[in-house]
């Protein structure tokens, strides 16, 4: 089987590629090698940029696919170029959405593939909405041969799962207060992506998947308290939390505002039946206490990978001062 990763070394990705591999399908990368991950051992790599049509066409020359999986559209345009290039040349077009595009707040949880799309608050949501728009009604028209995935908050030991990301540890690891959003008890859920690659796979050239939507997500409902905690606990401090308002802190930052309100201060749970039904009964083994570990021990390796945004410090210590 012969598939097409647009991107293919991204956090996600860098799970999915090399089981893709290793499960004997003939993945092709195409990126401009701009990741620090690099592709991994026995993908083929073609060199082009996805924004620039004609590099692609002349980077896969006459080669039609199995598959091809866009981890890096956001936007309706996005998609034209997608169905422009590959419209005959795959037997599947897999886009990857966002589960941030479901109803926020949510009407009932757990959320199913059936939940609508509608997303008021943020940008991003709503232009992965239009993109699945566009895809299902080419797939209506033209039988454009269309599976849609949509991806929760999932992480590798890279990603440290909160806003502010190096920035918030290193307060903790420092004894500072850090800042959470509400009063913490807002249910989460993360994935790891290797948890996240082992149902994605199965979805590559299934044709039972043709015409379909799917969310990938653990079974694991958390709450921000313990997230903030998890990772504390497995730097060995402890998190010392000032909860203030999604409200509030939307104010204080308002390049966090729309991902905050549009998002993380909801409660969102995910129903997986329909994933493990098509994945033969699989299921998230990775928990975020275990997941928590790995970022610690990544940070811990090489101090040059932690960074702190003094910005974003400075931000937190008003917050803290303003309503701790």
């Amino acid at each position: 089987m012969r598939v097409l990763f647009i991107g293919g070394t991204g956090i996600i990705s860098s799970a999915c590629s090399p089981l893709a591999i290793s499960q004997g399908i003939d993945l092709y990368l195409l990126n401009r090698s701009q990741s620090h991950r690099g592709a991994p051992s026995g993908a083929k790599v073609v060199h082009g940029d996805i924004r620039n049509p004609d590099s692609v066409k002349q980077a896969i020359g006459d080669l039609t696919f199995d598959a091809v999986v866009d981890w890096i559209a956001f936007t309706p345009e996005h998609i034209e170029t997608d169905l422009e290039l590959f419209r005959g040349r795959t037997g599947q077009f897999v886009f990857i959405s966002s589960a941030s595009a479901y109803q926020s707040p949510p009407s009932t949880l757990p959320v199913t593939e059936s939940t609508i799309l509608d997303n008021p608050f943020w940008q991003y949501s709503r232009n992965k909405i239009a993109c699945e728009e566009r895809l299902v009604r080419a797939y209506r028209e033209e039988k454009f041969p269309i599976t849609i995935v949509r991806p929760s908050h999932t992480y590798d030991k890279t990603l440290l799962p909160f806003d502010g990301g190096y920035t918030v540890l290193k307060r903790m690891l420092d004894g500072k207060p850090v800042v959470v959003h509400g009063d913490g008890t807002s249910i989460w859920v993360l994935t790891h992506h290797r948890d996240y690659a082992r149902a994605f796979v199965p979805l590559l050239g299934n044709s039972h998947a043709i015409g379909e939507a799917y969310h990938i997500t653990s079974d694991e409902w958390i709450t921000w308290n313990q997230i903030f905690d998890y990772v504390a606990d497995a730097a060995g401090v402890k998190a010392t939390k000032v909860h203030v308002t999604s409200d509030e802190i939307a104010k204080a930052r308002p390049h966090q505002g729309p991902g905050l309100l549009g998002d993380k201060a909801n409660s969102m749970m995910f129903d997986n039946t329909k994933i493990k039904r098509l994945a033969g009964g699989w299921e998230a083994k990775i928990p975020f206490s275990q997941g928590a570990r790995e970022i610690v021990e990544y940070f811990r390796a090489n101090p040059d990978r932690g960074r702190v945004d003094e910005e974003w410090d400075r931000q937190e210590d008003e917050l803290i001062a303003k309503f701790g």
